[in-house]
């Protein structure tokens, strides 16, 4: 057996076999990234309508619960700013309503004239909860389609923050 320096030609057939698992190898990392890039945007479109409002409210003032239903509560809404005066009634969901004594911080939402989302950090994460749900998902597919796991365990970890701090912060 004889040790050469050359190297030994590979068939044409084997040659286009490894460019096409090259080009698909490829196609797959391009359609992994693209998925995980559409999955954040749609998560941070979709925490932006409340996370929005509960960040820079227009409009901000307090809300004092009135009753409560199965999926939303019932409150007056107190304007902050000395120049407005009056309550009215508006909206809030219930997770956010926490207890009936005292006044919940709020502010208005632009798309609903009597909804209202809480302004402190309880409410901001909250509103960012589908951004959390996207983050949990996009460590998926960045660990099962793109193989990067310190990545994906950053995305989990980010995701997991949200979720379980909007809990504890909501539920004690």
């Amino acid at each position: 057996m004889s040790l050469s320096s050359g190297s030994a030609k590979r068939s044409r057939t084997r040659r286009m076999g490894e460019s096409v698992y090259g080009a698909l190898l490829l196609v797959k990392n391009v359609s992994a990234a693209l998925l995980a890039a559409l999955l954040l945007c749609a998560g941070a479109w979709a925490s932006w309508f409340d996370v929005g409002p509960a960040v820079r409210g227009n409009e901000s003032g307090q809300v004092r619960v009135d009753r409560c239903g199965k999926h939303q509560c019932n409150g007056s809404f107190r304007p902050a700013g000395s120049g407005r005066a009056g309550t009215r009634s508006v909206t809030l969901s219930r997770p956010l309503a926490g207890d009936r004594s005292r006044p919940v911080p709020v502010a208005l939402t632009p798309h609903g004239k009597y909804d209202v989302v809480r302004t402190d950090l309880a409410g901001v994460l909250y509103g960012a909860m589908p951004l959390g749900g996207a983050l949990l998902l996009v460590a998926l597919v960045v660990a099962g389609g793109l193989r990067m796991k310190r990545t994906a365990l950053v995305a989990a970890l980010a995701g997991a923050g949200i979720l379980g701090g909007a809990w504890a912060l909501l539920s004690f």
